[in-house]
């Protein structure tokens, strides 16, 4: 399947690669607290007809931790879509990794051929006060040198509800989060962020989306969702029933399926 990975180098760090296959390159960002491998069922199927890549995004998985220099994650995937000729691409993220392809598009529209949103974060986003509670805890946690109480919380978090009830997601989402460094809840991350905030300026992002939410996912990303579909001006909007947060991991047929479809009316409105 023309396989490379290896470690990328960016300013002041390198990013920790996969590529597979062929054809339109696909590039997935996973979620907080977990790295490339959350895209397993994406990378094994898509890998037939599309150049797919997964990454770890810098402080996660093998990448390196982040600068003091500060750094920005639009810019190490423009570096690495750049270095690895697959600009433009697919842009897919979850949660956290929506709000960095969301980013990423605001940043470089030119190298993104779609967007597919799935249950995500947003950068000017008002959380919820259950939210930052059980963040303050997690961090608290961490500062005290309890990693494991950390991770622990995290994994618990009313987020992953449903995926933990299915044995195969559950098994996947406990290896990624033992293997977290919990770098993230003890220092101050030096990632810029895009001002003003993009939930305030949405309407200038004019690449074509997909915004997918799983029918039980907490009000926090539900909210998220509507603000997106409301605010893209080009958008598609898929609620998958049965699923919650990590939609590609608790229903992947269902899921790959909506990216099938969405990319294929993509290619035929180009």
């Amino acid at each position: 399947m023309n396989e490379q990975n290896g470690h990328f180098p960016v300013e002041n760090g390198e990013l920790f690669f996969q590529s597979a296959g062929g054809g339109d390159p696909v590039v997935f960002l996973h979620g907080f607290g977990f790295d490339r491998r959350m895209w397993t069922p994406q990378f094994e199927l898509f890998g037939s007809t599309f150049r797919v890549i997964t990454y770890d995004l810098r402080g996660f998985g093998r990448s390196s931790l982040p600068p003091e220099a500060g750094y920005a994650h639009e810019d190490d995937l423009n570096a690495l879509l750049s270095g690895l000729n697959a600009a433009p691409a697919h842009v897919v993220g979850l949660s956290m990794g929506g709000r960095m392809a969301l980013r990423f598009a605001a940043a470089y529209p030119q190298s993104v051929r779609s967007l597919v949103l799935a249950d995500s974060a947003l950068d000017g986003q008002t959380w919820s006060g259950d939210w930052q509670m059980r963040w303050m805890r997690m961090c608290a946690a961490a500062k005290a040198g309890d990693l494991a109480k950390a991770r622990r919380r995290w994994l618990e978090h009313p987020l992953f509800d449903s995926a933990r009830a299915e044995p195969s997601s559950a098994s996947l989402l406990e290896k990624m989060v033992e293997d977290y460094n919990g770098w993230h809840w003890h220092n101050n991350d030096t990632a810029r962020v895009p001002e003003p905030p993009l939930a305030e300026r949405l309407g200038k992002i004019q690449v074509r989306a997909l915004v997918i939410t799983g029918a039980n996912d907490i009000p926090d990303f539900q909210s998220v969702a509507s603000l997106l579909a409301e605010g893209l001006p080009v958008v598609n909007r898929s609620i998958i029933q049965g699923s919650g947060h990590m939609v590609n991991l608790e229903v992947p047929s269902e899921f790959n399926a909506a990216l099938q479809c969405f990319w294929h009316t993509s290619q035929n409105l180009r």
